[in-house]
């Protein structure tokens, strides 16, 4: 019994009741200032009758400013966040429909049966609405979800719907995203243009402004696109429910509401309410494991190591050449010496550094499918060495760089084919900070035109 005053005392609106306690004791001093004015009206008293007269409108109106306006608010937020949406159903048309004939048959007969029977009709209908509305009352419902997952790889999300209510328990609730069917038309709006005169020798330009159509926002991804059914929640408890979810590609997901609908208990409606919501999952791009990624780890790893050979500054020992040695290794007074082709070896250094660069082309200058292939082999490529004993770093068009790889996976999540910015030449591969990192390069520049401090230390994939 405990337990319950004290979850019915914590439903309680404490601010509400004190407004209410307030217009009582209020609006009851303003109705004994009226009476004591009509009590000195009739005495002949002037002075008395408009002081206790002026004294119950200012009461009266300060009960007003105070109450009505508070009460309006909180009543239009209540129908906002309780407003429902009505569809018939093809069930509920046919009793309706069934009903109307009745009704007719009721006047043409003035049969007291059948009016006995469509009122049975009708209000079956009445507690139908009821009932259900009753149901979606004050359900809340939770999203959990991770900050971020791979494309074309399965998530696993959890919806839990939650019922507050101390014993009303709910049935038959349908969770879904809401549709975009009731989106408004853009409307009009200004735009800054410049009027040239005349076009072809531009003599004269003077600022301008033209009306033209908003641009109608971008649809948003949304997170969850598949219904979830829950039959039965019981009274202050919660059900959930998991679903995997696969994202077909890289992006910003948002979901900023849901809608519960429910047929309880006839199926003559189903009556839906928005539940706020807003959750935001970023989605990373694809990890590729096709051929073309498996056949060209290899070329990269071989070109790394050669490079990293070279590197030492210390001589190791002089060997037998083997076939596959570069030729900058071959000892040539060791050679002379012996008669047989030897080659240096050096100590090789503990640092291996390796520097992934992406170079975003422009609008148009590579084919969608190549650019998306281009940035999974980025991730791929950068999940792969980020497992290896290699200090990775990252750079791009438009990314500060660094070596976390979870900033360089969220900036190749949400990159585009991207405009040089006014007055900038060149792409990234020519403002590349100095350094002794071997590059692996995704460009849709060839090696020939990049410049020709990255030839030796580079390996290019061409977009």
């Amino acid at each position: 019994m405990g337990n319950y005053l004290k979850s019915l005392l914590a439903t309680v609106d404490r601010e509400a009741w004190q407004r209410f306690f307030l217009a009582v004791g209020g609006l009851s001093l303003a109705f004994a200032a009226a009476v004591f004015s009509s009590v000195a009206r009739e005495k002949g008293n002037v002075l008395a009758t408009a002081a206790f007269a002026t004294s119950a409108l200012v009461l009266a109106l300060v009960v007003g400013v105070m109450t009505v306006p508070f009460l309006a608010r909180r009543v239009a937020a209540a129908r906002v966040r309780d407003a429902f949406d009505y569809e018939l159903t093809r069930e509920g048309m046919a009793y309706l429909g069934l009903a109307l004939l009745i009704g007719v048959a009721a006047l043409n007969t003035a049969n007291n049966l059948l009016f006995i029977v469509l009122a049975a009709m009708l209000s079956a209908v009445v507690v139908s609405g009821a009932a259900s509305a009753a149901v979606l009352r004050r359900l809340e419902l939770e999203l959990i979800a991770p900050q971020n997952a791979f494309a074309m790889r399965p998530v696993t999300l959890r919806v839990n719907l939650h019922n507050p209510r101390l014993w009303m328990p709910a049935f038959s609730v349908k969770v879904f995203s809401p549709s975009d069917k009731k989106k408004k038309k853009p409307g009009w709006e200004w735009r800054k243009t410049e009027f040239v005169f005349p076009k072809q020798n531009s003599w004269m330009r003077l600022p301008d402004y033209t009306l033209g159509r908003k641009l109608p926002p971008p649809r948003q991804a949304k997170i969850l696109t598949r219904p979830l059914y829950f039959t039965f929640v019981a009274p202050r408890s919660t059900a959930g429910i998991e679903v995997d979810v696969l994202f077909s590609r890289r992006g910003q997901y948002t979901q900023d509401g849901f809608s519960v609908a429910t047929r309880f208990p006839f199926s003559f409606l189903i009556k839906s309410r928005k539940v706020r919501l807003e959750r935001e999952l970023l989605v990373y791009p694809a990890l590729l494991e096709a051929d073309d990624f498996l056949d060209v780890l290899p070329m990269i790893t071989g070109e790394f190591v050669s490079f990293m050979r070279g590197r030492g500054t210390e001589l190791y020992l002089i060997r037998e050449y083997t076939p596959g040695d570069p030729g900058r290794y071959v000892d040539w007074k060791a050679t002379a010496k012996t008669g047989d082709l030897k080659v240096r070896e050096f100590t090789r250094e503990d640092e291996r550094r390796l520097r992934l660069v992406f170079d975003n082309p422009v609008p148009g200058q590579v084919s969608p499918p190549a650019y998306e292939h281009a940035v999974s082999l980025a991730a791929s490529l950068a999940c792969h060495f980020s497992s290896e004993n290699i200090e990775l770093s990252f750079a791009g068009t438009a990314y500060e760089g660094g070596n976390n790889l979870e900033d360089f996976l969220r900036y190749l999540a949400v990159i585009q084919p991207a405009k040089l910015q006014p007055g900038a030449e060149g792409t990234i591969l020519d403002s590349l900070p100095v350094s002794t990192d071997y590059n692996v390069i995704l460009s849709p520049c060839k090696l020939g035109s990049l410049p020709s401090a990255l030839w030796h230390s580079s390996y290019v994939i061409y977009m």
